[in-house]
């Protein structure tokens, strides 16, 4: 990396720059403003290399935190001075102070913040650099930790889906057993009509038989002494 610098920084608001400062001369902003309006849309972080040169962008909210550095540095550092400047100018301009403020307005208020970054990242490379580690190891543990709980509420989510066929099972069950009750009486019921209705049938024709050898309600025996003959029955011998 060796003597490799951060060059010029500023912060805008859409396409307008609220705020700048370079440690030199030079068209670095002129070129930093091209590269702003050919940013894509939606995009966070982007990076230009020209001459030698990053012009490393970050974008949130609407406002957006460049920075141009020698190409040597890399994009750990520049990326770090970014987020800095970044949570410094949210802090300082929270509750939408910025959101009407007008080219270069906010130099002498944030261009000697911007300095003082600059200072600091290019004066403590080891501790941005272990910061940076820090960041990255406290993402990677948040994502996994996102995914355990998008786990864990997808199976508590399946375990109550699980429950509620359980309890539906369970209900289902106690309106068969219940609808199985009802089967039974009502089949007993028809077995006891039938069996009644063919007893019924049976003391009848039973009775019609009775009637048919009597030949009335009082059956007649003529091998009986002192029975009545049956009507129509001629008189024995004298």
């Amino acid at each position: 990396m060796g003597d490799a610098r951060l060059i010029y920084s500023f912060v805008a608001r859409g396409t307008t720059v609220l705020a700048e400062h370079a440690i030199y001369a030079g068209n670095f902003s002129q070129i930093a403003v091209q590269c702003l309006l050919k940013l894509p849309a939606g995009t966070s972080k982007q990076t230009y290399v020209m001459d030698r040169h990053t012009f490393n962008f970050f974008v949130e909210n609407g406002f957006t935190f460049l920075v141009v550095a020698e190409e040597a540095l890399g994009r750990l550092i520049p990326f770090a001075f970014l987020e800095r400047v970044k949570d410094d100018f949210k802090h300082h301009y929270q509750g939408g102070r910025a959101d009407l403020a007008v080219s270069h307005s906010l130099d002498a208020e944030f261009g000697p913040k911007l300095k003082e970054h600059m200072d600091f990242c290019m004066e403590n490379p080891e501790e941005i650099k272990k910061i940076s580690r820090i960041k990255s190891q406290v993402a990677e543990v948040k994502g996994i930790m996102m995914e355990n709980i998008d786990k864990v509420l997808d199976r508590s989510d399946k375990i109550d889906l699980l429950v509620d066929r359980t309890t539906h099972l369970q209900s289902s069950a106690a309106e068969y057993q219940r609808a199985g009750v009802r089967i039974r009486r009502r089949l007993w019921w028809q077995h006891f009509r039938l069996k009644l209705l063919v007893l019924l049938l049976i003391v009848v024709v039973a009775f019609i038989i009775y009637l048919s050898i009597c030949r009335g309600f009082i059956c007649h025996n003529p091998a009986v002494p002192g029975t009545p003959p049956a009507p129509g029955t001629p008189p024995g011998p004298l």
